[in-house]
C-alpha cells in the first residue's frame, strides 16, 4: 500500500484540531449562557443540557470530520504505481542485433574456412565413372553410409524405416518431454543426452562404413587397405 504524503497528514491533523477547538468553544459558550439564565427557567436548563449531551456523543463517537474535505484514494495513490508495472527480463535478448550479429559472424567465419580449405586441399573425387566397371566396394556418399551400414546388419524394413523413424521421433519428442525453458546446457541434460546419443550412433556407423569396409563391403582393418586409398588427396 502506498504511503500517504506528509502534507496531507499535516493538513488532516490541523483540520481535526480546528474542529475540536470549535466544538470546545461552542460547548463552553453554551455552559456560560446556562449560568447567566435564571435558575428556574426551563429554557436555560434545556440550553445547558444540549451541549453536555453533544459533548458526551462526541466523546463516544470520536472527533467529527469536517464535511467536504475527505481525501479520496485516487488523490493519495499515484496513478503510475498502478499502471506502470514493468517486468525486467533476465533471460531474453533482442534478436537484432544480439543474436543475428553472432550468427552472421559465425557464417562469415565458416565461409572463410571453407574457401581457404578448398583452395589448399583437393576434393577427394574419384576418376570419371565407367559404366563397364563397377567399383568394389560400391559405397554410398558419406551422409548415407550410416544407412548402408545398417542394411548390412538388419532387414531393409528395420534398417531403412524402423530405426531411423524411432531416432527422428525421439528427437522430435525431446522438446515436449524436456520443457525447461533455459538455454544453459547444464539445465537441459535430457535433451542434450538424447541428441548426443543420436549423433554418436550415426557417426559410428559412418566411420565404420568409411574406413572398415573393403571389397565386397566386408569388414577390414583400415591400415591393411590403407587410408590413402579411401581419400585420394
Amino acid at each position: 500500500m502506498a504511503e500517504i504524503p506528509e502534507h496531507l497528514l499535516k493538513r488532516a491533523e490541523e483540520r481535526k484540531q480546528a474542529a475540536l477547538a470549535k466544538k470546545a468553544a461552542a460547548a463552553s459558550g453554551g455552559a456560560e449562557g446556562a449560568e447567566a439564565a435564571p435558575e428556574g427557567g426551563g429554557t436555560a436548563v434545556a440550553t445547558a443540557e444540549k451541549p453536555a449531551a453533544a459533548a458526551t456523543t462526541a466523546a463516544r463517537t470520536g472527533p467529527p470530520v469536517a464535511a467536504g474535505h475527505t481525501q479520496r484514494l485516487l488523490t493519495v495513490v499515484k496513478a503510475g504505481s498502478i499502471q506502470d508495472v514493468k517486468a525486467v527480463p533476465t533471460d531474453k535478448v533482442h534478436v537484432w542485433p544480439h543474436l543475428l550479429i553472432v550468427e552472421f559472424c559465425a557464417a562469415l567465419a565458416m565461409t572463410a574456412f571453407l574457401l581457404v580449405f578448398s583452395t589448399l586441399v583437393n576434393a577427394p573425387l574419384l576418376s570419371a565413372a565407367n559404366y563397364n566397371l563397377t567399383p568394389n566396394p560400391s559405397k554410398a556418399p558419406w551422409y548415407f553410409l550410416g544407412l548402408q551400414e545398417l542394411l548390412t546388419m538388419f532387414h531393409p524394413m528395420v534398417a531403412g524405416v524402423a530405426i531411423p523413424g524411432v531416432g527422428l521421433a525421439g528427437l522430435a519428442a525431446a522438446g515436449y518431454v524436456d520443457k525447461n525453458p533455459s538455454n544453459k546446457p547444464e539445465d537441459r541434460k535430457f535433451a542434450i543426452a538424447i541428441f548426443t546419443m543420436f549423433m554418436m550412433f550415426w557417426a559410428v556407423l559412418v566411420i565404420i562404413g568409411s574406413f572398415f569396409r573393403g571389397e565386397g563391403f566386408n569388414f577390414i582393418l583400415p591400415w591393411r587397405q590403407g587410408v590413402h586409398d579411401i581419400f585420394d588427396l
